[in-house]
């Protein structure tokens, strides 16, 4: 016999578990398991008794976890999730022949993807699938080969491996004459786009300015985005500066699409970082892609 058939409960006991504790209710979660409320009950007492304690207070109105329960509902879930991921990551032939990645929207058009092209002259057999959200955090990675995450770095459940420093600085359309911004004073002359950074993790106008202890309010009808992307997007339409982050902005100034306003610049020691799961191993596919992509950056 295994450690494990030694050790841990039955697997079918630890998902009656999850959704018991999901749902609050022996009732829902037998519906949600197609199983009858006694059975569900039997896998409950199974699991109590196998582990020793008891998991929930059966009130008059409903169960609760016990302080034991929320402890081990807390290693159940994440570990069920990730077993689930993996799973359908084998069903659907990810480990052979795909990758996924999951990053922002920014990252995704603008730095990632002209590097898929690349990737892809490569390596013909292999395909990278990209979800692209600005809601990624680090519970997400799991369910992905990789993810982009900004930060520090340090996750818990993460391995990471930076790929570029975060360095910002104004950016204009090549059109336009910036001959005579050669002052912190003469850029706030200029028509400066305003990124809202109130739901985002980022500079605005007024923090790149403290940087180099220079006061600055934006003008009440200043043009206004809540994304980094669509500043981008109107700075290359020619509607005025704004800030630009080098790992959007180097190639548009390599093709001459648009400049750097001026020589200064923040580095705020913050980076982006290729993550994943510490837990799994990645895939031959996916061990490819990061190690392409690593010598890119």
């Amino acid at each position: 016999m295994s450690r494990y058939s030694r050790h841990l409960p039955p697997l079918d006991t630890l998902i009656a578990f999850e959704a018991v504790a999901r749902t609050g209710s022996f009732t829902r979660a037998a519906g949600e398991l197609y199983l009858t409320q006694s059975a569900v009950s039997k896998q409950i007492r199974l699991l109590e008794d196998q582990l020793g304690t008891q998991l929930f207070e059966r009130r008059a109105r409903g169960i609760t976890l016990t302080t034991a329960g929320e402890h081990f509902h807390d290693v159940v879930e994440p570990m069920l999730d990730k077993l689930l991921a993996n799973v359908q990551r084998l069903k659907s032939g990810h480990g052979n022949r795909h990758v996924s990645v999951i990053c922002t929207h920014a990252v995704a058009q603008y730095w990632l993807f002209p590097r898929l092209l690349r990737f892809n002259e490569q390596h013909p057999g292999l395909t990278v699938n990209i979800h692209a959200s600005n809601d990624i955090n680090e519970s997400l990675v799991a369910d992905y080969d990789f993810g982009i995450l900004y930060g520090h770095g340090r996750w818990r459940s993460l391995q990471a491996s930076k790929l570029f420093d975060e360095v910002i600085y104004p950016i204009a359309s090549s059109r336009w004459d910036i001959s005579q911004v050669d002052s912190l004073a003469a850029l706030q002359a200029m028509p400066l786009i305003q990124l809202d950074a109130s739901a985002w993790n980022c500079l605005d106008w007024h923090d790149w300015f403290a940087h180099f202890g220079q006061r600055y309010q934006a003008p009440a009808d200043a043009l206004t985005f809540n994304q980094v992307n669509l500043v981008f997007d109107a700075v290359m339409q020619g509607m005025g500066v704004g800030l630009g982050w080098e790992s959007m902005a180097r190639e548009r100034i390599n093709s001459g699409l648009i400049r750097q306003v001026c020589d200064f610049e923040v580095r705020t020691g913050q980076a982006d970082y290729l993550v994943h799961d510490r837990q799994a191993l990645p895939s031959p596919a996916a061990q490819v892609f990061a190690e392409w992509l690593l010598a890119q950056a």
